[in-house]
């Protein structure tokens, strides 16, 4: 069976990339692996922008690192751009064995005009990609919801 001990993680601070980090923590801790968590900060207008933007979300990804990653090695990155192509460049630089992400399950029209980072991802990624799907509503909820709407 491969061993996953280079695992980079895609966090976008939404509520299904901190549960993404959290798989991702635990099979860093169960492979004794190094954990990568990887941010994506939007292009801003100015450059200034972005130091400020980068920060901020070095220090975000560090105070919750501290909280996720008890007893597993990790190295924060950010970077700026396209979110998908920077980390597919992420992966192949560090030459990581896994890529976790989380991926909203969004469908029908809402996907095709928001895309799908982590199905460009899937497509292109140097290695196997771990998708983290949000908590689905039980298939009775999701009827009743139907039925309504």
């Amino acid at each position: 069976m491969a061993s996953f001990n280079n695992i980079l993680c895609a966090v976008d601070f939404d509520r299904n990339s901190l549960l993404a980090l959290r798989v991702a923590s635990e099979l860093a801790r169960s492979s004794k692996g190094i954990l990568h968590i990887f941010h994506v900060v939007g292009l801003p207008s100015d450059t200034s922008s972005f130091e400020k933007l980068e920060t901020t979300a070095q220090r975000k990804l560090e105070r919750l690192a501290s909280r996720v990653c008890e007893a597993v090695q990790y190295r924060v990155h950010v970077t700026d751009g396209n979110p998908d192509v920077e980390i597919l460049v992420m992966a192949t630089r560090l030459r990581a064995n896994m890529i976790v992400m989380a991926t909203h399950g969004r469908k029908g029209l809402r996907r095709i005009l928001l895309g799908s980072v982590a199905e460009a991802v899937m497509r292109e990624a140097p290695c196997p990609v771990l998708t983290v799907r949000p908590k689905a509503l039980p298939a009775r909820a999701r009827l009743g919801r139907k039925a309504r709407g």
